[in-house]
This record gives structure tokens, C-alpha cells and sequence, in this order.
């Protein structure tokens, strides 16, 4: 934008500079399609909807369309809703000091109507950014109509104006979201007197205060979020509201491995700050994974709740934790996350999935420890072979054993790699491992495929520790 109009602050200034506004919907619609144009990704940090959701958002938005996204949750819907005020123009103007963002070239508001026929092209005006033109609100039960279009403002009243003067209202969230992008999350939760007055501001554009009636032509994208199973559920929304969105657009959970990975790795915050590198195997990264992959399709789970992706970026920021806690504790010079760190994640896993049935024989850890099993082997099998492993199943026949923590120094396992017959080169098959640590976690991938391909027993003995033998 030409900083230059920046410094303009009256209506004339703005007319002799050429400068003309235009409704939210084309404004977007304009600035997308500019992006389309030069190849810009439309939603920067989206993964794994180019070919799915992205599309069907870009369409809507060239359609003009008001749109709800329904998915379970952890599915990016509220990055994506939030994404959209990036589409807006960096700045616009509005009358200066009114409360719902009034064009200056056509107030909508009573107060600067009357501004404008007083002042002409001396009006003042404001530069409005991008967060300013957007508002969300999470539906709760207790939200009401004031809060969403208005109420009467007794303190008005009291001033000396006329009850039914409309310079009485305080307005609610979307009048002074107007020109922007009004968000609405869990629509579903919102009672039905609410829902009423929303569908009747988005295509009637009448706001109903307290038996007061105004036509106000609000300049509103709406866009909502619900879960599909309250947002399908009869009661739970009334049927004209579901009308006035134009478009119904379904999201997703990752459909391949490496989204899954990739978001893992964008949103991961941990650590936060350390002076030890970090560095994960690649395998572990896809452990990570498909343990949320696991769950996602598990019948011991409610899939209607979902399973969201932060189990798979809190499962990570846990495993590194347990790393670092380690690597401090005996003096390691790196972080790198080993596969006797997997059960720091039952913390972090149990309380994101909801059992299907739950009784005394059901149990959040058994069911953590199986997914993990699952999805340990499910990436052993990838990269290893069981009959590439016979000269180590046979070392371990000899009466030999190893035994591994999740407190023991890294340096500790290099002796089973001189000793054992065939795990070096078993090592060297998951990744050019050069330092202690990432052998280490090589190592134990190894001892426990082997176990969970039963041709190895293991036995845990407290404190983290856990010894590999015939």
C-alpha cells in the first residue's frame, strides 16, 4: 500500500487522491485473486488441505460466500478462519471515532451520516489494520444477543436521548466487526433466541434491539466452526441459520505421514531454549506419528470426538522433554529422544482421546502402550527385516542380554555395538548415525522390534529400565 495515503485524514484528502473503497467480500475476492496470480500460498502454514479444503476456501471466497467448516477438532479450522483476515487490505479507511467501522464514502450509522452532511470532504477519518476489521467468539451457551448485535445503553438514555433514538445502542461484536470478518466457533453451542437474531442480521441485515428496529446493512463475512456431529444433531442448530451459509466446507485429519510430520514439526515450541542441540531421528518422527495414525483408526477410541493433531506436537515437545531431562541429568552434550522415552507420552496422550467403552478392563495406558507397540513396529517393519536380524537373535540365544533406561548415558550403548554380531550394520541401515546418542535410539529400535516380533523377551524392572534377552 502507498504509505503516502497513510497521512491523509479527511474525506476531501481521500477523494482528490484517487483513493476508493469497495465491500469486504470483493476486497478479498480481489486480494486472492492477486495471490493466485504470482503463486503466493492463499493460507501460509495450512499443511495437507492444497488439494482438499484449500480449494474449496478459494472458491467460496471468489463466490462471496458466507462459510462454516466443520470438523473434529484439532483439524486447523480456527488457524484457517484466522488465516482469512490475511486477505484483507493492510489498511482502510473509516469515519473517524465511530463504532462500527463506517465507510467514510457511505456511513451506514446514524451519528455519521449526520457528520458527513455537517462536514462534507472535511470529515475525518482513521486508518483501520487488518486485526482491527477481525472478531471471533468462541459459542457458549451463556453468549447473548447484546453481546453479538447490541443492547439499549441505559447510560445514553440517562444523557437526555429518546429510548428509541438509534444512538441509544451499544453495539455488539458484529456491528463493529463491520467491513471485516465476524467468526463464530462451535456455532452448535449457541442458544436458539441467538441463532435467530444472527440469521436475520446476515440476510435481512435487521438488527432487533430491546423492540427497537433499525436496518443496518452490515458489511460482514461470517464464517463458523462446529463439530459435524453437533452440527448435523436436530436441535442442536435451527434450520434457516444452517441456510444462510452459503457453503459447507469439510475438514480433515492428515491423510499421509508426512503432514502429520510436517505440522508436527511447525507447531512443535519445544525446547524453548536450550544450549544442548536437538536432534531426533527420523524414524522417531514417524513413531510419533503413526501412533496418532493408530489412534485415529482404533474402534477402542470414539472417533466421533476426534484425535486431534496436538497429540501428535504435544507427544513430540514430551519425548524431547524426557530427552533433555536426561541428557542434563547425566551430562550429555545433545537432546535426542530414544524409544525408553515413549511412555512420558502416556501424559500427554491419555487425556486427548475418549475410550469407546470404559470399565474396569479398559484402561488410557493399556491403550497408549498398544498404540505405541503398533505404530514402533509398524516403522521397524519399514525400515528392517527380520531375517537381515538373525546374528543378533542368534547372540541373544547364547544366554547374552542387554539392558537398556531411559536415564543411561548414550555412551553405554556403544559397548552392545562392538559386541553383538550384526547390530552395527543393523544401525547402519536406519541413518548415518554418527553420534552416540542417535546409535543409542538406533539400538533400541532394534531390541524392540525384535521384541514385539517376539524373538526377544523384555522385562521392565522400575526406574525407567528394561532388560532384552532370549
Amino acid at each position: 500500500m502507498n504509505q503516502d495515503l497513510l497521512a491523509i485524514t479527511t474525506l476531501g484528502a481521500l477523494k482528490s487522491a484517487g483513493y476508493r473503497t469497495a465491500p469486504v467480500r470483493i476486497e478479498l475476492r480481489n486480494n486472492l485473486l492477486a495471490r493466485l496470480k504470482t503463486g503466493e500460498r492463499t493460507l501460509p502454514g495450512i499443511v495437507g488441505y492444497d488439494q482438499t479444503v484449500v480449494p474449496e476456501i478459494e472458491n467460496a471466497i471468489l463466490a462471496g460466500h458466507h462459510m462454516i467448516l466443520l470438523g473434529e477438532r484439532g483439524q486447523a479450522k480456527s488457524r484457517i478462519i484466522r488465516s482469512l483476515a490475511s486477505l484483507l487490505d493492510e489498511f482502510v479507511p473509516a469515519v473517524k471515532g465511530c463504532e462500527i467501522n463506517d465507510d467514510p464514502f457511505a456511513p451506514i450509522c446514524k451519528f455519521c451520516r449526520r457528520q458527513l452532511a455537517e462536514r462534507g470532504d472535511a470529515l475525518e477519518i482513521a486508518w483501520l489494520t487488518r486485526e482491527q476489521r477481525y472478531a471471533e467468539k468462541l459459542a457458549t451457551p451463556d453468549v447473548s444477543v447484546a453481546d453479538l448485535i447490541g443492547e439499549i445503553d441505559p447510560i445514553k438514555v440517562a444523557e437526555g436521548r429518546y429510548l428509541a433514538d438509534e444512538e441509544t445502542i451499544h453495539y455488539g461484536l458484529i456491528p463493529r466487526t463491520n467491513r471485516g470478518i465476524f467468526a463464530i466457533n462451535e456455532l452448535p453451542d449457541l442458544t436458539e433466541k441467538v441463532q435467530v437474531g444472527l440469521f436475520n442480521l446476515m440476510e435481512e441485515k435487521d438488527v432487533q434491539i430491546k423492540g427497537y428496529k433499525i436496518r443496518l446493512p452490515v458489511d460482514v463475512l461470517f464464517v463458523a466452526s462446529a463439530n459435524p456431529e453437533d452440527y448435523t444433531s436436530r436441535g442442536r442448530i435451527i434450520t434457516p441459520l444452517k441456510d444462510r451459509f452459503d457453503v459447507q466446507i469439510r475438514t480433515h485429519y492428515p491423510k499421509t505421514i508426512e503432514d502429520e510430520i510436517a505440522i508436527m514439526e511447525q507447531e512443535c515450541s519445544y525446547p524453548l531454549r536450550s544450549d544442548l542441540p536437538l536432534r531426533v531421528a527420523p524414524f522417531m518422527r514417524e513413531i510419533l506419528a503413526n501412533i496418532t495414525f493408530e489412534a485415529r483408526a482404533s474402534n477402542e477410541i470414539n472417533q466421533a470426538s476426534g484425535v486431534s493433531v496436538r497429540v501428535t506436537i504435544n507427544n513430540f515437545e514430551s519425548v524431547i522433554s524426557n530427552a533433555e531431562r536426561r541428557a542434563v541429568i547425566v551430562g550429555e552434550n545433545e537432546i535426542v529422544p530414544r524409544i525408553t522415552d515413549l511412555p512420558s507420552l502416556f501424559a500427554s496422550t491419555a487425556g486427548k482421546i475418549e475410550l469407546e467403552y470404559v470399565g474396569e478392563d479398559k484402561k488410557e495406558e493399556d491403550l497408549v502402550e498398544r498404540l505405541i507397540n503398533h505404530a514402533v513396529l509398524k516403522v521397524f517393519d519399514r525400515y528392517l527385516k527380520i531375517d537381515d536380524l538373525k546374528s543378533i537373535v542368534a547372540y541373544f540365544g547364547q544366554g547374552w542380554g542387554v539392558e537398556v533406561s531411559d536415564r543411561a548415558p548414550s555412551a553405554e550403548y556403544l559397548e552392545p555395538l562392538r559386541e553383538v554380531p550384526g547390530l552395527r550394520e543393523a544401525v547402519e541401515r536406519l541413518g548415518p548415525f554418527e553420534t552416540p546418542g542417535l546409535m543409542a535410539v538406533a539400538s533400541e529400535l532394534i531390541f524392540e522390534g525384535l521384541h514385539l516380533h517376539q524373538k526377544l523377551n523384555k522385562e521392565r524392572q522400575g526406574g525407567g529400565r528394561m532388560s532384552y534377552h532370549a
